[in-house]
């Protein structure tokens, strides 16, 4: 079973892996803030099927917040 799991408390909406997502699912979440006061990147559970599991948006964060299980 494939899962992205971000934890979103260390996100800072950086927005870099929005950018790198080739299928173009991760987005911020614009309901919610973290402990650090941004709103954090998610894949809305509707769009976890169209992830290709490529690993760019983990690749890409620099906080290390984005972990992928293949």
């Amino acid at each position: 079973m494939k899962q992205v799991i971000f934890n979103e408390n260390l996100c800072k909406s950086c927005e870099l892996c929005v950018e790198a997502c080739p299928k173009h699912i991760i987005e911020m979440d614009l309901d919610r803030l973290n402990v650090k006061g941004y709103h954090p990147a998610m894949i809305k559970p509707e769009n976890i099927e169209k992830c290709i599991i490529c690993g760019f948006c983990a690749i890409m964060c620099p906080d290390t917040v984005i972990t992928v299980i293949k």
